[in-house]
């Protein structure tokens, strides 16, 4: 299975970026998201979702493993489509859409081009119970700040007082920027003012 390719952008459009690894070139299909990540560089990694059907294969890259886990995670519902899936993350952010599933809001799914109020709702149904326990988010991107001892200890104290993993890891980055070098005291300390 392909994790990841490495490259040169040769072509760069807002649905396909061309990847140039080894002398090979990879059509590669992208999200807006990924595409607005990717403007500016001329090297890339560009994590890979491998999609394989009796008539195609295709690949399907990511500026993050974050959003690639999210894709993943959105094409696990029964009748959402890597392309519904794809669609949605060009039309929300990655956080965004978490929010969106988490707050039940169904008029702000249901506004995706492709996703009907069914989808909309089996969307919720099926997801927001593993996004609320962290699944759908790549927690080393989520606390790239510092993954130290320190860290993870402070998350499993807050997930212990019964705090999601989800939303420890939307304010541990604030907390972490605010204090880099604060101890695990300091970090619980914080993180239950905001929570």
């Amino acid at each position: 299975m392909i994790d990841y390719i490495k490259g040169q952008i040769i072509e760069l459009t807002p649905t396909e970026l061309i990847l140039e690894c080894g002398g090979i070139g990879y059509s590669i299909l992208i999200s807006l998201q990924t595409y607005e990540a990717l403007q500016l560089q001329t090297q890339t990694v560009a994590y890979i979702h491998h999609y394989i059907r009796e008539d195609e294969e295709l690949f399907y890259g990511f500026a993050t493993k974050d959003e690639r886990e999210l894709f993943r995670l959105l094409i696990g519902v029964s009748g959402i489509g890597v392309n519904s899936a794809r669609m949605m993350l060009s039309s929300l952010t990655s956080e965004e859409i978490r929010n969106a599933i988490l707050a039940e809001d169904i008029n702000k799914i249901k506004s995706v081009k492709g996703i009907g109020l069914k989808s909309a709702q089996r969307l919720v149904l099926e997801l927001k119970d593993k996004i609320v326990k962290g699944a759908g988010a790549d927690t080393g991107v989520l606390l790239k700040v510092d993954s130290s001892a320190v860290v993870d200890e402070a998350t499993t104290a807050l997930v212990m007082l019964g705090f999601s993993k989800a939303a420890i890891n939307k304010v541990m980055p604030a907390i972490l920027k605010e204090n880099p070098q604060a101890r695990v005291e300091d970090i619980i300390k914080s993180a239950l003012k905001r929570l």
